[in-house]
């Protein structure tokens, strides 16, 4: 009996240990955030149905280079990625995403080992547990698209160049890596990539008497041995299509640059990017204040310079969407982590001559999201008594953050006004994040993170209509719009894409717009989904 005492408290205080492992733990907080779901998953339109019914096309032809049969004007890496993970997995969403995920996973990683060169291990978990919680970065890490991939190899190459200062004997090995990252970078996202890389000249060029980066001949070796993989694609392309694979290329840059998408103005993300990083943005405001004012030697213009430069970059740039400004929410969360970690120590110290003139930062922080979770909470409450399905069914998010935010006064009342001491710092930074992943789990466990057009894939499960459809290959009659790329995808048997219902053959199957009047050529509705029809074309 003595032994079985010793023994199992032994047992978990192993355990205990193997968890409090920053990349454990780390994972243990993050698996949660990416899998669950409902049970359901149907992508979203339009972007990533594009990506992931691009790579079905080159897995399902073994064309690699162009199936479609035209030149493309993106660069074909996130389409092998997700074509890869379909010949491991078979197609599917849990497939088409997986790449995503895998990045968003080690991208956390990655922040955790900048922060923690930069700045310390508390501060370095802390960034990564907040940039878990951004809900713009967890929607991307579980969607079919280039993003989350590209912004690790941007991270890989920042933490390479850090390793190579840290280890001068190595540096050699570090920035080849930083220079194959950023060129691997460029088979993801095209031009894209050259924002990030601008966006570190004011660390490269501010301080290179120190590191002197771009004078070594291996990060430029690093270049050009990643640009292999796109130049042998870009040969292949060019010896089909000529000029125009070029050109295709630097049409859609140029067209990106002058095209004033969604009328999304110069000051789009400045409102965009708080609200898709609340509440974490104001933290990070009050992070980049501290860092100001106290500044950290040697990475200042890394911390403080990328992020500024590159939302100048962004909102000079014509076409503002969303998922462009990604690159900024690692560096988001970093400088978040410092302002919370600050706040926390505030909280700490409690009011005392040293800390007079802050001390009520950490109390009004407290209170105001403590009037924020009771608005969130009635607003919660009026949604599932009076709103209609799809308010009710979102007001149960509403109401875990509302009711896990009203901790956060209440941590901050029982130690400072009724002398609870042990509640501590920890438990205060706990109450501001714990419930943004309670309520981004559920999130999840209800399909607003992954099932986004449900009623694409329940049509195509209809046992009427996949009987016919695994059977038949299905034309494409002047069907371009938005949700035809999911159309696309969930097709079992694409056909070609025609302009006209006249050139599809008698007894054939198509998809057609619902509003067509192709009265010429006669038809049978099979069924309708949304705005479109599927038919057969009769003799």
């Amino acid at each position: 009996m003595l032994y079985k005492t010793r023994v199992f408290p032994s047992i978990w205080r192993s355990i205990y240990l193997f968890v409090r492992l920053p990349y454990v733990s780390l994972l243990v907080w993050l698996i949660p955030l990416i899998l669950c779901n409902s049970g359901q998953n149907s992508l979203m339109a339009h972007d990533e149905g594009f990506y992931a019914g691009r790579a079905r096309q080159m897995f399902e032809s073994g064309d690699w280079i162009a199936p479609w049969g035209t030149a493309h004007h993106k660069t074909p890496g996130s389409y092998w990625l997700i074509a890869t993970a379909y010949q491991l997995l078979g197609v599917s969403e849990f497939s088409a995403r997986l790449p995503s995920a895998i990045a968003g996973i080690f991208c956390l990683f990655t922040i955790y080992e900048i922060a923690k060169i930069i700045l310390s291990q508390k501060v370095a978990w802390l960034t990564a547990i907040i940039l878990s919680v951004e809900f713009l970065w967890l929607q991307s890490c579980r969607l079919a698209a280039p993003d989350i991939p590209t912004i690790l190899l941007v991270l890989v190459g920042i933490l390479s160049f850090l390793k190579a200062e840290l280890s001068p004997d190595k540096s050699y090995f570090w920035l080849f890596i930083t220079g194959l990252s950023f060129s691997l970078g460029f088979l993801l996202r095209s031009f894209v990539i050259f924002l990030p890389m601008v966006a570190l000249l004011p660390y490269l060029i501010g301080e290179h008497r120190r590191h002197q980066h771009l004078f070594n001949p291996i990060f430029y070796v690093g270049l050009v041995v990643g640009s292999i993989p796109t130049l042998v694609w870009l040969g292949l392309s060019w010896l089909r299509f000529g000029n125009d694979t070029i050109g295709q290329l630097l049409g859609f840059v140029v067209e990106l640059g002058s095209e004033d998408r969604n009328h999304n103005g110069f000051f789009f993300y400045f409102w965009n990017i708080p609200l898709k990083s609340f509440p974490w943005v104001f933290f990070s405001l009050l992070g980049m204040a501290v860092v100001i004012k106290r500044p950290i030697p040697r990475y200042q213009l890394l911390v403080v310079g990328f992020p500024v430069v590159l939302f100048t970059e962004l909102s000079i740039f014509s076409t503002r969407l969303s998922h462009y400004a990604l690159c900024l929410y690692p560096f988001i969360a970093l400088l978040a982590a410092v302002g919370l970690d600050w706040l926390g120590k505030l909280y700490q110290q409690g009011f005392t001559p040293q800390t007079q003139a802050k001390k009520y930062l950490p109390r009004n922080f407290s209170y105001a999201f403590g009037v924020f979770s009771i608005v969130l909470l009635c607003a919660g409450i009026l949604a599932l008594n009076y709103g209609d399905a799809y308010l009710k069914q979102r007001a149960i998010p509403c109401l875990i953050l509302g009711l896990g935010w009203l901790t956060v006064p209440l941590i901050w009342i029982a130690r400072h006004r009724f002398g609870q001491k042990f509640l501590s710092d920890r438990y205060w930074l706990a109450s501001w994040l714990i419930p943004c992943w309670l309520t981004l789990v559920m999130a999840g466990n209800l399909g607003f993170l992954g099932d986004y057009n449900p009623n694409f894939k329940a049509f195509f499960q209809r046992p009427a209509i996949a009987s016919i459809l695994h059977s038949h290959p299905v034309y494409f009659a002047q069907v371009e719009d938005k949700n035809s790329v999911l159309l696309n995808f969930y097709t079992p048997i694409p056909a070609a894409r025609v302009s006209a219902i006249s050139q599809v053959p008698v007894l054939s199957y198509a998809w057609i717009s619902a509003n067509n009047q192709q009265l010429s050529t006669p038809y049978r509705v099979i069924a309708t989904l949304q705005e479109y029809q599927l038919i057969q074309v009769l003799p």
